[in-house]
């Protein structure tokens, strides 16, 4: 039996074009972006976690010469927020990057380890929230869900 998957999102040609709220957590992971530590790569990510009270929690990617030793923004960010606030349930995930890896109009994607710990995410606060990626130019897309990332996440049903 041959099914079909579709995945709703919505694309902007400007991260200007989303809520003021939103542009403020681009703003901010941009700016965390700037701090990532990539000497290997040159390749800098920045994440920003808005929690349901309001709170924002940063992240960026940290390298280490020992290429399994990094960590990638996103997961920086959730982990964070996992242990400071596991009572508060996120709301919203952004992800930004700068560098030559990608072009400057493409899509952002995080790994496959951090679309693991997004689905995890929304599992343990039993909640979607939003991800919203913007590439280097601005160019962005937003997901009502980050499962949308990762249809058949190991450990979901």
């Amino acid at each position: 039996m041959q099914k079909t998957l579709t995945i709703d999102y919505q694309e902007f040609e400007t991260w200007k074009e989303l809520a003021v709220a939103e542009q403020k957590l681009v703003q901010d992971a941009y700016g965390i972006c700037d701090k990532a530590y990539t000497p290997y790569s040159k390749f800098n990510v920045g994440a920003a976690v808005l929690l349901e009270n309001g709170s924002v929690v940063l992240g960026n990617n940290q390298e280490n010469i020992a290429y399994p030793s990094g960590i990638c923004a996103e997961r920086v960010a959730l982990f964070y927020a996992g242990a400071n606030f596991p009572n508060l349930a996120i709301q919203t995930l952004v992800v930004v990057a700068k560098g030559d890896l990608i072009g400057p109009d493409d899509c952002v994607s995080p790994c496959g380890s951090c679309r693991q710990v997004i689905s995890e995410s929304e599992k343990r606060q039993k909640n979607p929230f939003r991800v919203i990626l913007v590439s280097e130019s601005g160019r962005t897309f937003v997901f009502e869900k980050g499962t949308d990332l990762l249809i058949f996440a190991f450990g979901l049903k």
